[in-house]
């Protein structure tokens, strides 16, 4: 979609072992002549609509992808492997924000009642609802993960830390929802990567594992950071683009 760039893969683009097909996970047919051409003994569904300002224009987009194409993922890998599901894994990569906002203190578990407040989370809930039901009734194999907000290199500039860096090299505006109050876990992408392996290598059939960064801020803090940052290697003064910092109205249902 929009957020996709096969350019970010080009390091990788001759691999023998890395194939790319330019494909909607909600089409049924397509799905199933993956699974027939390539007899797939594992399969990781990192594929998601995941913004929420998007989500709040459009959630119809968010149910066919996220809930949908989910759907379509686990039916296809149980009837491909209902023969035997012996060396066999479906895993599902979800967001800590199917379990809504936290108070002050305290940390989401693995048990945590699911509480979304988005149509985002509210898609992401549903099809990790899915996930499990396809383990407990149909016995299908596989793992899931919730993981904290990630960022890293090449990530689509709508997030907040690509966004603002973005906007800081431009003199534009920086918008920071609400008072900036709002406070969240950061994860690198390469340490969610790590975490991903490490699960499906080795994680229990059934179970659910919770990723976080241990790295809580709130998004006001990571702003002056970015700030501070990007104006030193820009060359700028100190607090330079301070001034760009815009409050503007806080999204609705925002986690705090």
């Amino acid at each position: 979609t929009y957020a996709g760039d096969t350019l970010k893969l080009k390091d990788i683009a001759l691999k023998s072992n890395y194939h790319f097909v330019h494909g909607n996970i909600a089409d049924t047919t397509l799905v199933k002549k993956l699974f027939t051409q390539y007899d797939f003994d594992g399969l990781i569904n990192l594929a998601a609509e995941s913004h929420v300002d998007q989500s709040i224009i459009n959630p119809f987009n968010f149910a066919q992808t996220n809930v949908i194409g989910t759907l379509v993922l686990l039916e296809t890998a149980l009837r491909s492997w209902e023969g035997s599901f012996e060396g066999k894994l479906f895993y599902h990569v979800s967001t800590d924000e199917v379990y809504g906002s936290l108070g002050a203190e305290g940390k989401f578990l693995e048990t945590t009642a699911y509480d979304p407040r988005s149509p985002y989370s509210a898609s992401k809930a549903a099809s990790d609802h899915f996930v499990r039901a396809y383990y407990h009734t149909y016995g299908l194999p596989l793992v899931l993960s919730n993981c904290s907000n990630n960022y890293g290199p090449d990530q689509y500039p709508e997030k907040l830390i690509p966004l603002f860096i973005q906007n800081i090299v431009q003199e534009k505006p920086l918008p920071v929802y609400g008072d900036g109050q709002n406070v969240r876990d950061w994860l690198y992408v390469e340490d969610h990567a790590e975490a991903i392996d490490l699960i499906f290598q080795n994680g229990n059939l059934g179970e659910t594992y919770n990723i976080g960064g241990n790295n809580e801020i709130k998004n006001i803090d990571i702003v002056h950071q970015l700030i501070a940052i990007a104006d030193h290697h820009l060359g700028r003064t100190e607090g330079h683009s301070q001034k760009l910092i815009q409050y503007v109205t806080d999204r609705p249902g925002h986690d705090f």
